[in-house]
């Protein structure tokens, strides 16, 4: 009686921890609703308790039974096993009861990953993450219409918005981090972390948000990594000399737009007063452009001297630099007639 008891009860247990689905036998199955092999996201919340993690497993079809699993967490509790992580998992009804609860008590969470490439502006960042689901465009817009000093507090005095502060890289983080203040905190922490060092042990006439509006410049004028610091020389002399920077980024900043070599700036649009026309105005403008790369804060901290003061880009990604404002204008004339005779 007692080994028939001790069977019975092994073959409950076998039967209560084995996965709900088998992957072999969906495989082999024609018939079989493959759905139920499909990943299922369970999100716990900070503090649920063993227990009712059990009965929601069970509920959604992950496991046999709560008490299978209120029996096994006892087991790994009274092993001084570590407990159940708070997260967002991805789990599969072809996975055992003791798998599942290994992935929950290692916090192995649902990760998302996306990419910020560098030269990006707020509204290209708000754009892709509202596309990939994450949240809207607006919700992103507004929270980095915000400046939390009180978190970064090297962030400058006065900033209107997080233009160029926000790094561009590519981010991992697990699922339910995934909000605008999250995503925006991480990419300031990212900035603190890679770009600020920079800043701080580099004897600098920049003050940090001339420094990134320079190097904002600076990466939307560069193409080809090599000229990024002979752009960033073009500029820092021009800004000794209070010549006006006359880039091209910061007009199409101001008014919205992105030229291109069928449709580059017009004369017009070059004369429309904006804080953020540097053919008009002398000096940086009020505030970075975009979110430059390390590369491009580099190649801005501390430009060296030039003999040049200007640079026309040939469409190609390249550009010619010119000491005076003849051999510029002449360049500019053979870029045109190169483009016309292409057309």
């Amino acid at each position: 009686m007692v080994g028939l008891a001790g069977w019975q009860g092994w073959a409950w247990w076998s039967w209560a921890t084995a996965p709900v689905a088998s992957a072999s036998t969906l495989e082999d199955d024609d018939e079989a609703d493959t759905a139920t092999a499909e990943t299922v996201q369970i999100q716990i919340p900070q503090g649920t308790p063993g227990q009712q993690i059990g009965h929601d497993l069970e509920a959604a079809g992950l496991i046999r039974s709560h008490v299978a699993w209120n029996l096994w967490s006892r087991w790994q509790n009274f092993r001084q096993q570590a407990g159940y992580q708070a997260g967002t998992y991805a789990l599969s009804p072809t996975q055992s009861l003791q798998e599942i609860a290994f992935q929950i008590r290692g916090g192995d969470v649902l990760q998302t990953s996306f990419t910020i490439p560098e030269g990006w502006t707020r509204e290209l960042m708000a754009a892709a993450f509202e596309e990939q689901g994450l949240f809207s465009a607006q919700a992103f817009l507004e929270v980095t219409q915000q400046v939390p000093r009180d978190r970064f507090p090297w962030l400058p005095q006065d900033l209107p918005h997080l233009e160029g502060f926000l790094y561009p890289d590519t981010y991992v983080l697990p699922a339910e981090n995934i909000t605008p203040e999250g995503v925006r905190d991480l990419m300031l922490e990212r900035f603190e972390a890679v770009a600020l060092p920079v800043h701080q042990q580099e004897n600098s006439d920049f003050t940090l948000d001339d420094w990134v509006t320079l190097a904002s410049i600076v990466e939307r004028e560069a193409v080809i990594p090599e000229e990024r610091s002979p752009i960033a020389a073009v500029f820092n002399r021009r800004l000794e000399e209070a010549i006006p920077l006359g880039a091209d980024p910061t007009v199409e900043y101001g008014l919205g737009v992105t030229q291109t070599p069928d449709q580059p700036l017009t004369l017009a649009q070059v004369n429309t007063p904006s804080p953020y026309n540097t053919y008009i105005n002398p000096g940086l403008p009020p505030t970075p452009i975009a979110s430059p790369g390390l590369a491009s804060l580099e190649a801005s901290i501390a430009p060296p001297p030039t003999e040049f003061l200007y640079f026309v880009a040939r469409y190609d990604g390249t550009h010619v630099f010119s000491r005076t404002l003849a051999e510029h204008e002449a360049a500019q004339a053979r870029i045109r007639d190169a483009i016309d005779a292409a057309n």
